[in-house]
């Protein structure tokens, strides 16, 4: 894909109540989920144009302390920040309709769309979304995939992220993306078209609720048999007999 490309970040903030639960494509929103910080960049054929997108959110909530640990935005520097339904337009303007890349997409764009569905207006859809984490699972199966890991891989500096920031973030990420299809090389094929599509590179700060109610996984008789014969050849001292999981 060439073209117009944007690279957006967000931070989440896990929230108190666990009630109004959103599930999108594996992901749970809780309701006390907000963003703290959304940052993008555009790229053009897979250079940076100079042109970005960053806001700090007010999340209408305390902010954990294990959340500052991650991110650094302590509820009193957030507090005189815009809500997220004063800069929804701009950020909405700004993506267009881009393609947009995340890595764990299915993650940022299920609290992207949990603040969208807040003030009233459309999600961001499927059809739009590369997933770098996805991208990376066939370029390297079986390897480390975090942002960091690829990093790495790719001997990207990343001496600047001392901790987790969305414009930093969605930086770093389009530098991983365009290794992952195939190097800056890829900007200079022959033939590019002048109408070439949009790509929006995206990552996102957030505040996540406490989960009270562990997430559970529902599991075939074929399933079961298959463990308890597991559990059999493990002999009468396994550890998994003492939870009934061989009965």
């Amino acid at each position: 894909m060439t073209g117009r490309t944007i690279v957006r970040g967000r931070w989440v903030i896990p929230g108190a109540a666990a009630s109004d639960k959103i599930i999108s494509d594996g992901a749970v929103v809780v309701e006390g989920d907000r963003i703290v910080e959304i940052g993008a960049i555009e790229l053009y054929n897979h250079i940076p144009t100079g042109r970005s997108f960053h806001r700090y959110i007010n999340p209408e909530r305390s902010v954990p302390l294990d959340a500052i640990r991650v991110h650094g935005l302590e509820e009193s520097f957030l507090k005189d920040k815009p809500l997220f339904a004063h800069v929804a337009d701009e950020f909405i303007e700004f993506v267009g309709d881009a393609i947009l890349i995340a890595h764990n997409a299915a993650f940022d764009v299920a609290f992207v769309n949990a603040e969208l569905a807040r003030i009233g207006r459309a999600g961001l859809g499927d059809e739009r979304i590369v997933d770098t984490l996805m991208l990376a699972r066939r370029k390297h199966p079986g390897s480390a995939l975090s942002l960091d890991a690829l990093m790495m891989r790719y001997q990207i500096d990343a001496s600047r992220r001392t901790l987790h920031g969305a414009l930093l973030d969605a930086e770093l990420l389009s530098e991983v993306y365009i290794e992952l299809i195939g190097g800056r090389q890829a900007a200079l094929g022959l033939g590019i078209e002048e109408e070439a599509p949009t790509i929006a590179v995206a990552h996102t700060v957030t505040i996540m609720a406490e989960r009270i109610v562990p997430r559970t996984f529902a599991l075939s008789e074929a399933d079961l048999a298959a463990h308890r014969a597991v559990i059999e050849r493990l002999g009468a001292k396994a550890i998994w007999r003492e939870y009934g999981v061989a009965a």
